[in-house]
């Protein structure tokens, strides 16, 4: 499982960061394709905020497209590497402050300080207990209306099918893609993890965030890198009562690996395009 000491091994020593976490947006074709098509649409609501909590920024790959949206931001990371990167990368910005945690606690965010709390492509990678830290920390630091996006694993949904095919690994991957393809759509078996948590799932993430005094007001379940497996959760988190609090609402979007893959192709033809002079 990716503890705590684990990521802080994987994301402070093992990896290089060749390309300041840019490399991980290279399904949609750029950091800037990613944002624009894929996450802002999710967000746009949401900003701008006067208050933004970045949790676990990295390199900063979405710290530039957030800071323009806010008067305040605050990125909170466990790798000190990636405290100096981002410290250093947006040292001309003063309404940017950066921080390393032990991976579950924000004791640097002041009481109802937030309001707009976010994290992407991080999150997916932690165990069920720095995500209940996370969620009791962002009941106290979050503002009256204020609203978390957090991005996590869904992959203990499948936790017990995954089990117990487990010893069928070989037999199953050398199946045909179409009969590979119903077994993973039913069973929900994959060999590949991604490095997400085994014990983190859309459910099991909205009753932490109620065990924690908040509530899921919708939930996006995407098939992260394709096939019939919904490995990852879009959760949308709020106070309830806030003017955000409403019926949580999951939907599965089986679409969502094909849509980077449109975005990216589109990339390549505006993304090439010069800076406009108006």
């Amino acid at each position: 499982m990716p503890s705590v000491d684990a990521n802080l091994n994987q994301w402070d020593q093992n990896y290089q960061w060749q390309d300041g976490g840019d490399e991980w947006s290279e399904n949609w074709g750029s950091p800037s394709a990613q944002w624009y098509a894929c996450i802002y649409p999710r967000v746009h609501r949401f900003l701008p905020a006067p208050t933004i909590l970045e949790i676990a920024p990295g390199y900063g790959r979405w710290t530039e497209f957030l800071l323009p949206h806010c008067d305040a931001l605050i990125g909170v990371e466990l790798s000190p590497t990636c405290t100096a990167a981002c410290a250093e990368k947006f040292a001309d910005h003063p309404e940017a402050s950066f921080y390393t945690n032990d991976g579950s606690s924000l004791p640097m965010v002041e009481d109802g300080s937030v309001d707009f709390a976010f994290s992407f492509d991080s999150l997916v990678h932690v165990e069920t207990d720095a995500l209940a830290g996370y969620l009791k920390e962002l009941a106290r630091v979050l503002s009256p209306s204020g609203v978390a996006f957090l991005h996590h694993s869904n992959f203990g949904a499948y936790q017990r099918s995954s089990r117990l095919l487990a010893p069928f690994k070989d037999t199953v991957d050398h199946l045909p893609t179409t009969a590979r393809n119903a077994i993973i759509r039913v069973g929900a078996y994959r060999g590949d993890s991604l490095w997400r948590d085994g014990g983190v799932s859309a459910s099991s993430f909205a009753s932490l965030s109620r065990a924690a005094g908040l509530e899921c007001c919708g939930q996006e379940l995407v098939n992260w890198a394709g096939g019939g497996v919904l490995t990852d959760c879009f959760s949308v988190v709020a106070r309830p009562g806030s003017r955000w609090d409403r019926p949580n609402r999951v939907i599965k979007n089986w679409l969502f690996y094909t849509e980077s893959r449109v975005i990216r192709r589109s990339a390549v033809i505006y993304e090439a395009l010069p800076p406009s002079s108006i």
